[in-house]
């Protein structure tokens, strides 16, 4: 054999091997036509699929236009293909009446998959404070099974899941702190963090709740509905620490939130939508204003005439 005839047939394997890798994933990237039903959803997917104004103009598009761009989906053992990114162009086309969708079909372990699924969703403009708790959530679990590792002491490991955080907060833009106040969320029974997807209970305040164990969130939530009053953060806080010491019941939440706010002592507010009623839909603000104190002003010099009398 001809010196350096190895070196060269083993290159050529090589090449060979290489091309046929490439040939192989570039198959698995191409967008495949999969039939709807075989689309799955991912598995505690954290992101709502609501039937919103948003979610009408994109079934408006994908009846003119399709589904431009393909979903990402992995195969499942059982059959049919878990989506990873695409679930609400998955469900307009579904109420679009498609058959079948593009999809770029990958090969993903757990960890990989829920990474991938966590930040295409994570681009979206309005994510709820759930949403946003939840996945923050799983990327921190999943970024911390990538580096599992059985040698750590406890030091390490401590140290290991900090950087973890610290790392979904820089991909996320936030601060670590504000990350970590969001998993706490996750900790709230349904019905109170519904309550702060609807803004019906603050941020902060619902931090400072989400320490109280489950038993305690419902003496919480029924003392909430009975004085019809959202908590404060120093109300919360309190509570925190009553349970903390021992102290909470639904007589001591009921107590802490029937108290008047300092700040609701000395305001009246009245809601938008209870002043709309008594005038026409063209009324900005600034006139309704102008016509209550006008009122007000009519109402003060009638009482002053009987008075008078």
């Amino acid at each position: 054999m001809p010196k350096g005839s190895l070196n060269v047939s083993l290159k050529g394997a090589d090449d060979i091997f290489s091309t046929e890798e490439s040939r192989q994933e570039q198959q698995r990237e191409q967008v495949q036509q999969i039939p709807i039903g075989e689309l799955f959803p991912f598995k505690n997917h954290p992101f709502k699929v609501l039937d919103d104004e948003s979610m009408q103009r994109t079934v408006e598009s994908v009846e003119q236009y399709g589904v431009l761009s393909p979903l990402i989906a992995r195969p499942r053992p059982e059959g049919g293909y878990e989506i990873i990114s695409g679930h609400r162009r998955q469900h307009a086309a579904q109420l679009a009446g498609l058959d079948a969708l593009p999809v770029i079909v990958r090969n993903m372990d757990d960890d990989a998959a829920v990474l991938l699924m966590v930040d295409s969703n994570l681009q979206r403009e309005n994510i709820l404070p759930s949403e946003r708790a939840f996945a923050y959530k799983m990327k921190l679990e999943a970024i911390k099974n990538q580096g599992a590792r059985s040698d750590l002491t406890s030091g390490q490991i401590v140290q290991k899941s900090k950087l973890s955080i610290e790392r979904v907060a820089e991909d996320a833009g936030e601060g670590y702190k504000t990350v970590q106040r969001f998993i706490r969320l996750t900790n709230l029974i349904p019905e109170l963090l519904d309550m702060v997807d609807e803004k019906k209970i603050a941020f902060n305040p619902a931090v400072e709740l989400s320490y109280l164990d489950t038993n305690q969130q419902r003496d919480f939530l029924e003392a909430m509905n009975d004085t019809q009053n959202a908590p404060s953060l120093s109300q919360a806080q309190r509570l925190k620490k009553l349970a903390q010491e021992g102290h909470f019941s639904y007589d001591v939440a009921f107590a802490v939130m029937g108290e008047e706010k300092k700040d609701e002592l000395d305001k009246v507010v009245i809601k938008n939508d209870t002043l709309r009623k008594y005038f026409p839909r063209s009324y900005t603000p600034k006139q309704m204003e102008d016509t209550i104190i006008k009122l007000l002003e009519q109402w003060q010099r009638k009482q002053q005439r009987q008075n008078e009398r």
